[in-house]
């Protein structure tokens, strides 16, 4: 028995280490940077402890302004893109022919480069002296005006940002849901149908309890993602996103680390932390939430 343990143990000790060094002691790192006051990369000193590198960060324009980009991001992009993922798997889910081709064209953005995409958004929204963009053409056929979607009003900024976000996070979440339903025991829908059941009822009373673990999974994995976001905002407005005032919380970690104004990983770490609690209170209110949910219907 005792060399069984051994065995295990030694089978996990390549995990053990990768995660060690990978991943808790850059945690570690992370948390004892973010309470070095006035930390000098260079010479590795620091003059004091405390929260200082907390109150800088709170205090700091940019990451107020990415921490309420971020938000806004989490909130609209979130609900919109579970539910229309849940539209589109219930349609998907009704089609006999060619569901196989419809599955494989929604899964397509899933797979295509980031960056890429977003130079074909940036192209598609763009307002340049010889062009006024795809979408700004459809705008002006039905009687608008042009709209600088990439450097111009922040609302438009932000609808871009929140509309290419969607359309990154959509297929997934199809491909998600649309297994759910496909998992969803066919009886109850035969008795619901000898019932002449409507079929909003079916919905709500067989549908949608059913599917319920893997929507609360989508929402729960949506906040982290959401909250992570960075690369969308690089791909659509390019690298200095303070001066578009599109950051993210990640795009201002990276900035205090890499950026222009790098050199300063206690701010960094302070901001991580602030990050890292931010998302695990929403975390938990969700997982508190799904559990509550999961009683009522039991």
């Amino acid at each position: 028995m005792k060399v069984n343990k051994l065995k295990g143990w030694l089978y996990l000790l390549p995990a053990i280490l990768f995660l060690g060094v990978f991943l808790v002691y850059p945690l570690i790192d992370v948390v004892i940077y973010s309470f070095e006051e006035n930390y000098n990369f260079a010479s590795q000193t620091y003059t004091g402890v405390g929260f200082y590198n907390f109150s800088y960060v709170l205090h700091d324009p940019y990451f107020l302004q990415a921490l309420k980009n971020t938000f806004i991001l989490v909130i609209i992009t979130v609900p919109l893109s579970t539910g229309l993922a849940l539209i589109i798997s219930l349609g998907l889910s009704s089609i006999k022919k060619l569901q196989d081709l419809f599955q494989t064209v929604y899964f397509l953005p899933y797979v295509t480069n980031t960056l890429a995409v977003g130079l074909v958004f940036m192209i598609l929204f763009k307002k340049t002296a010889y062009s006024d963009g795809l979408i700004n053409l459809l705008i002006n056929f039905f009687g608008g005006e042009s709209v600088d979607f990439i450097e111009g009003p922040y609302w438009a900024k932000m609808f871009v940002l929140c509309f290419y976000t969607i359309w990154i996070v959509l297929p997934f979440k199809i491909l998600i849901l649309t297994s759910a339903l496909a998992s969803v025991n066919k009886d109850y829908y035969k008795a619901a149908k000898i019932d002449a059941t409507p079929k909003w009822r079916v919905f709500t009373k067989i549908t949608l309890p059913m599917i319920s673990p893997m929507i609360f999974y989508l929402v729960i994995t949506g906040f982290i993602g959401a909250f992570k976001a960075y690369s969308d905002s690089v791909a659509l407005f390019g690298t200095n996103l303070n001066v578009a005032g599109m950051n993210t919380i990640v795009g201002y970690v990276y900035d205090m680390l890499y950026g222009n104004s790098g050199g300063y990983p206690s701010y960094a770490s302070a901001a991580a932390l602030i990050l890292f609690v931010i998302v695990l209170t929403i975390t938990c209110i969700n997982l508190m939430v799904s559990k509550k949910s999961k009683i009522s219907v039991n």
